[in-house]
Order: structure tokens, then sequence, then C-alpha cells
């Protein structure tokens, strides 16, 4: 069963997870914002966040004036993966890490290894 939880509350809890992201990692965060989107594209309506960038391994020397990389996390498949809103906010935490790591250039089986898949 989904969670009931308000834009609100989750909004918050997002901020939350970053806010538990160690300071060294979000100020090497350069030019990324972090979004809220209700659902995913219809391909992969079980998707729970995705990294829309350039990672930071494949940055050169000149990377700049572009557009801003998006972390996007979906509210709805987050919120129907979980049956308690403590699973909820722990789900929101990992998939902000997962997603900050890909900005990193870790891929999804690093990831996974670290616990964080």
């Amino acid at each position: 069963m989904a969670v009931t939880l308000s834009d609100a509350a989750f909004d918050r809890a997002v901020n939350e997870a970053i806010d538990q992201v160690p300071e060294q990692f979000l100020a090497l965060l350069d030019n990324v914002v972090i979004l809220v989107e209700d659902d995913p594209p219809e391909d992969d309506p079980d998707m729970l966040g995705v990294y829309d960038g350039v990672p930071l391994t494949e940055r050169g020397d000149n990377y700049g004036f572009v557009a801003p990389d998006r972390i996007i996390l979906y509210r709805n498949p987050l919120k129907d993966m979980c049956e308690t809103t403590d699973e909820l906010v722990d789900e929101i935490a990992v998939t902000v890490v997962h997603e900050i790591g890909h900005f990193f250039g870790i891929d999804d089986d690093e990831l996974d290894e670290m616990g964080w898949g």
C-alpha cells in the first residue's frame, strides 16, 4: 500500500536527505539542480530518480556555460513502493545519494555494491 504524504512533507524529506549528504560532496555539486516531479517517463514507470547531465568525471577543462545538470526524484513511484513514512524517508535518502553518485561518475553496479542501489 502506498504511503500517503503531502507534497510539502515529501519535499521536506527530500531537503532533509540533501542536508544529510556530507558538505564536502555537496560543495562539489557544481551547476546541479535537484527537482521533484510526480511521475517518471511513461517508458519507465517504476523509476525512482534520474541524473540528467554530464558526470564530473566526463567534464573537460572547458566545461561551462551549459544548462544545469538535473537530479529528479519521482514522488509517486517512491510513495508507491513504501508502506510506511519511515520507509519512504529512507528510500528518498537512498535515491538522493544514488543520483548524486551518478554525478560523480559512479555507475549502478558500483552504487549497488556500496549499498546505494
